[in-house]
């Protein structure tokens, strides 16, 4: 092994500790609100392929997060975080490594790497309970190998490439958009007379072999239901997101606020690297396999998550910033042939690190501003300003409070009606904790264990014979049947329903 060899494969471990130490320390210690409370809640019960349908089922992190159970320290919920936690910091040391075996230098991937991690929405998911870190680990890896083959032009790359994108799938959905264009290049590539087709179906064997435990929840659906076209729609779509899988109208306001989340994640004089980065990378002749999926990819990503219209639509721009952290790796080279002094060199090393400052001063801003953040602002003991403004999760402990307080301030044998933000930890305190099991959670897309069904006339009769709460008193979060037809009296983090109202 070379002395480059070495050095580059002792800096990348060095990467991946510092990121692991840095997720590790960020990582939200216990159960969480929303989406993360409800992947801790699958992790419990074991459950692979979901309830949203299969689209969300994201089945390879579920068997990797499972055995994540047995880390022998922290509790339950911490040790799930810190399956994110771990995959990041792999996909901050993947990006490091692609940088550097492009430019050949060490300062442009230190920094392309830092720019990822540090990221908002990056960080914000290495520290909770998601999906997308291990995704963009196995992301990066695809470009790693793209690279190696667009150097190489040896075959093996491309089958580990089939390789891993396969298993992109198995963890996200997202790996359609390159997958769509390592296909456009194995079609180049078999034109051009570059690659045989056995290599072609080589490649899409190894594939296949990835995507295993995706395809395995396919085919068993398709078995058990009999509808093929409609496990083929839940497959890509999930159960109701299509029309926001495929929107092609964008409004004003949601163009805005893609560009505060974009500023959010790069808030730092170092974005100007990304676009030099960018332009230089358009001007490039070499590896054109790697730089033309590199833009594709670029485009195809920034475009999807763009006209998308989902609550949470911020995260799908995560795959878009890892590419432009790779540009700005390219910058931070270009920038080092012009001026390589050590004065611009520690500049952009201090510009690196601005973001950090700019998270922990901007709740404190926008509370003195009265920003609205488009959040609700009903969930007791949770600062949204804080928790969304601010990536670490580090003593979040505010969804655990309310669980137990919620379950604490129910009656005997009581039925609490709750939403998609706070069913999860409601659920998995109780069942994690053995914390008042007489009482049943209801929601219409996950419940407690024996609860009643989420039905407006069964309302009714339960009202007249158990005590019956809801988690909030503002639409779209309360059921529809109680708003406005029934009184609340609050009660802890709850809202007891007393009655209906006199009008009725």
């Amino acid at each position: 092994m070379s002395k480059t060899t070495t050095r580059t494969v002792f800096t990348y471990l060095a990467v991946l500790c510092a990121a692991g130490a840095l997720y590790g320390i960020s990582c939200a210690p216990g159960a969480l609100w929303q989406d993360s409370g409800l992947i801790q809640l699958r992790v419990w019960h074991n459950d692979v392929e979901g309830f949203l349908g299969l689209a969300l089922s994201h089945p390879l992190f579920y068997l990797a997060a499972i055995p994540g159970k047995l880390i022998p320290f922290g509790s339950f919920a911490y040790r799930v975080n810190l399956v994110s936690a771990l995959a990041g910091a792999v996909a901050v040391a993947n990006l490091y490594l692609l940088v550097r075996l492009w430019v050949g230098r060490g300062l442009p991937a230190l920094v392309a790497a830092a720019t990822l991690a540090l990221s908002h929405t990056f960080w914000q998911h290495a520290s909770m309970a998601e999906t997308y870190t291990l995704w963009t680990a196995l992301f990066l890896g695809e470009l790693i190998v793209l690279l190696q083959y667009s150097k190489t032009g040896r075959t093996r790359y491309l089958c580990a490439l089939g390789l891993l994108n396969g298993l992109a799938v198995a963890v996200h959905m997202l790996a359609a958009i390159p997958l769509a264009c390592y296909a456009a290049l194995l079609v180049v590539l078999v034109v051009k007379g570059r690659l045989r087709l056995v290599d072609v179906g080589l490649v899409a064997l190894l594939w296949i072999v990835g995507a295993l435990p995706y395809e395995y929840l396919i085919v068993r659906r398709m078995l058990h239901s009999g509808e093929v076209l409609a496990t083929l729609a839940s497959a890509a779509f999930g159960d109701r997101w299509q029309a926001d899988v495929l929107n092609t109208a964008v409004s004003w306001t949601i163009a805005k606020e893609n560009f505060l989340f974009v500023v959010l994640n790069f808030p730092t004089p170092n974005l100007l690297l990304c676009v030099g980065g960018g332009v230089a990378l358009l001007r490039m002749r070499t590896v054109s396999a790697f730089r033309c999926v590199l833009v594709a990819s670029l485009v195809l990503f920034f475009l999807f998550a763009f006209r998308y219209t989902v609550a949470d639509r911020y995260a799908f721009f995560i795959p878009f910033y890892a590419v432009v952290c790779v540009l700005a790796g390219l910058g931070v080279q270009l920038v080092h042939e012009r001026l390589p002094h050590r004065v611009v060199a520690a500049v952009i090393i201090g510009a690196t690190f601005l973001p950090v400052a700019v998270y922990v001063i901007a709740p404190t801003i926008a509370r003195r501003m009265d920003l609205g953040i488009g959040t609700r602002a009903d969930i007791a003991y949770r600062d949204d300003y804080a928790y969304f403004l601010q990536p670490w999760k580090t003593g979040e402990t505010g969804a655990e409070r309310f669980a137990r307080d919620a379950l604490d301030a129910a009656g005997p044998d009581a039925v609490i009606y709750a939403d998609t933000t706070t069913v999860a930890p409601l659920l998995l305190v109780q069942e994690v904790e053995g914390r008042r099991t007489d009482v049943k959670i209801v929601t219409g897309i996950v419940s407690s264990r024996g609860a009643p069904p989420y039905d407006a006339e069964l309302f009714e009769r339960l009202l007249a014979c158990r005590p019956i709460y809801v988690t909030s008193d503002q639409p779209g979060y309360a059921p529809p049947f109680v708003l406005g037809r029934y009184n609340l009296r609050q009660v802890g983090p709850l809202w007891q329903v007393v009655g209906r109202r006199c009008e009725d």
